[in-house]
């Protein structure tokens, strides 16, 4: 059914697709994203690679226990939205490595 040229040529373009995705995952790593609370107050900060960060929260004076459960839910949004914007950076690069195997993608 393969000769042995188009198995040759099949694990050629294997060979370059997943060095097409160890590049796009190095070069992910160095893209760094955010995202913030609906105040500002907390903000996480993910690579391209959706690999969290940094965790930095702006008014210690948020952190008293009476603010616990605003803190979590600050916590959360902040996350979601630096995942959300890591999802984004990420498939892009996907896309972009992809359509340069295989054009038309």
């Amino acid at each position: 059914m393969f000769g042995n040229a188009d198995m040759g040529d099949m694990m050629a373009k294997l060979q370059k697709m997943q060095a097409a995705a160890e590049d796009s995952k190095k070069k992910l790593e160095t893209i760094n994203v955010q995202g913030k609370s609906p105040d500002g107050n907390i903000r996480f900060v993910m690579d391209g690679n959706k690999k969290l960060k940094e965790l930095t929260i702006i008014d210690q004076n948020i952190l008293a226990p009476e603010n616990k459960e605003e803190i979590e839910d600050m916590l959360v949004i902040a996350f979601n939205r630096a995942l959300v914007e890591a999802e984004h950076i990420n498939e892009s690069e996907m896309k972009n490595s992809a359509s340069g195997l295989f054009p038309g993608m």
